[in-house]
């Protein structure tokens, strides 16, 4: 199937359209796509569409594929499938949108019938039961899995796997990925499971809840670590509460959306008593606040998901509502910034983390060209669709200022793509979160004090 432009401009955009050749409930929202008018405004936001020049993998093509299918002119099948899980989910094109058009929305109710209507079969569907089902909702497991891969890393195995070339079996993306897997280290979870709250210290300002995240809190605890120390540093009390579970949005991204409808409730319940959920994973934190998408068809539970996503607070936007102490060490680095896509599209937050970096003294940012350009990670679209996540993640290193000597973000899936993209193409920048960077010159300062 080759979508071409005249293909768009057959009627108009807002025809009353009937869902019956979408099979299972929550299908796409017609009010989604009421408001595109074919204008392409989107094209130039959209990284597949740069890639690819095709109309069926551009923000338009697919609001168009969509339309067409709930009008019964196309049907879910492969050719369907093809554009709608090429997308990277990164909502440029709704920043881009005059009319803020949910493609992003539409993208992900659109998988979840194409799940429904094809079900992933073989090592797919097998690999897919066991992280996303097996392994993601659950905390113990999940510490398990983080234990073996600090085995992996302690024991020598992994200079043994590296050394004899037996890395190389596995396909060439998982080949780089592993050779930037950080350093694993105990979960905040598991290193703060006795203590009901963290103390603030100082004055007490508020008490806070903490999501830690499922793959946050194993492969980046040195993070969350990073984000309770700054919390506490500046008065908030926090607190982590044991219920809570994977966000699901690796599960709606890929279509399954009643599992993620299963995760949203366990977590609504777990923060029920919660003031504020602090996030700093830009992916989770979006996701979080799209709960009452979820719940479009429940009415009593899209109000308790409404309750919720009203809480849900990235790190940085909580910290520079709330005011935080500007440390007094400097930490002498040039760095460039990154926006993570669900940071700067999916939750409208650009300049707080700017802000946040800028008072750091000694800090010198650089600007980056197409900063809020998806790198390519998008969940796990860098395993699923590797080829068009390495030609996204090439376009965005071209962007990266050669002169600096870190690049700051706000997402882990960022991270570990960037620092694919930086060992890649020769560069020798650090990829960091925002908030380690104001955790270190906290330390530096506490190290000063002490020695005074």
């Amino acid at each position: 199937m080759s979508l071409k432009e005249s293909d768009l401009k057959t009627e108009p955009a807002c025809t009353t359209t009937s869902l019956s050749n979408y099979l299972w409930n929550d299908a796409p929202d017609e009010n989604k796509w009421a408001d595109c008018v074919h204008c392409g405004m989107c094209l130039e936001s959209c990284p597949t569409y740069e890639q690819t020049g095709q109309e069926q993998h551009s923000p338009r093509g697919r609001v168009h594929l969509i339309k067409s299918v709930a009008e019964g002119k196309l049907e879910v099948n492969e050719q369907f499938m093809d554009p709608v899980y090429q997308c990277l989910d990164c909502r440029a094109c709704t920043t881009a949108c005059p009319a803020d058009v949910d493609v992003g929305g539409l993208i992900e109710e659109a998988r979840g019938q194409i799940r429904q209507a094809m079900p992933l079969k073989g090592w797919k569907g097998m690999v897919s039961k066991f992280f996303l089902e097996g392994l993601f909702p659950y905390q113990n497991r999940m510490q398990f899995f983080g234990g073996t891969l600090k085995f992996y890393q302690k024991s020598g195995m992994q200079n043994l796997v590296r050394k004899t070339g037996l890395i190389n079996i596995m396909p060439s993306h998982l080949v780089e990925m592993e050779s930037i897997m950080p350093e694993i280290k105990v979960p905040v979870r598991k290193k703060f499971k006795n203590e009901e709250v963290i103390k603030a210290k100082g004055t007490e300002k508020s008490t806070v809840s903490f999501l830690t995240g499922c793959i946050m809190d194993v492969m980046f605890s040195d993070i969350n670590e990073s984000t309770i120390n700054v919390l506490t540093h500046n008065g908030h009390n926090v607190t982590i509460p044991k219920q809570q579970t994977c966000c699901g949005a690796l599960h709606v991204h890929a279509g399954d959306r009643e599992t993620g409808r299963k995760l949203a409730k366990q977590n609504i319940e777990a923060f029920k008593d919660a003031d504020k959920v602090i996030v700093n994973a830009a992916g989770c934190g979006c996701m979080l606040k799209d709960y009452p998408e979820l719940f479009r068809e429940d009415a009593e539970w899209k109000e308790k998901a409404e309750a919720f996503a009203n809480k849900v607070e990235d790190v940085s936007k909580y910290l520079h509502d709330n005011g935080y102490e500007k440390p007094k060490s400097e930490m002498n680095t040039r760095l460039t910034y990154h926006d993570a896509c669900h940071l700067a599209h999916g939750q409208g937050i650009r300049e707080e983390p700017r802000k946040i970096l800028l008072d750091i003294p000694g800090v010198e940012m650089v600007h980056m060209s197409n900063a809020d350009r998806c790198c390519g990670s998008a969940g796990i679209y860098n395993i699923t669709n590797p080829e068009m996540a390495g030609a996204v993640l090439e376009s965005k290193m071209e962007n990266v200022p050669d002169d600096v000597e870190m690049i700051s973000m706000g997402n882990p899936g960022c991270m570990l793509q960037m620092a694919i993209g930086v060992k890649k193409y020769g560069r020798n920048q650090k990829v960091v979160h925002t908030i380690q960077l104001l955790d270190w010159a906290y330390q530096k300062d506490a190290e000063k004090e002490k020695n005074m």
